[in-house]
């Protein structure tokens, strides 16, 4: 099943290549890719419970789901997921 999240603190090319490397280290979560336009990431997972995974998976990298709260430490993450994003090549 195909699902779409939007998220929060998505910035750039580096922080979409973040968010798709650790999804794609889910088990249950293929084809992942991020828009960066409409703050999302779009992914198919062979489960609901998948998708539970995938906004927690989201949220301890820096990048919550709209639904859910962005505090600071959140946004902070999300910088670092971000130079790191950026450096990995």
């Amino acid at each position: 099943m195909t699902s779409v999240i939007p998220i929060q603190n998505l910035k750039c090319g580096g922080c979409a290549k973040t968010v798709i490397s650790k999804l794609e280290e889910l088990p249950a979560v293929t084809n992942v890719t991020v828009s960066v336009e409409s703050s999302s990431v779009k992914f198919d997972v062979s489960n609901q419970e998948a998708i539970t995974t995938v906004k927690d998976k989201l949220k301890s990298i820096g990048y919550p789901s709209i639904d859910q709260g962005n505090s600071v430490l959140s946004k902070a993450k999300s910088f670092v997921s971000c130079a790191s994003g950026k450096l990995s090549k």
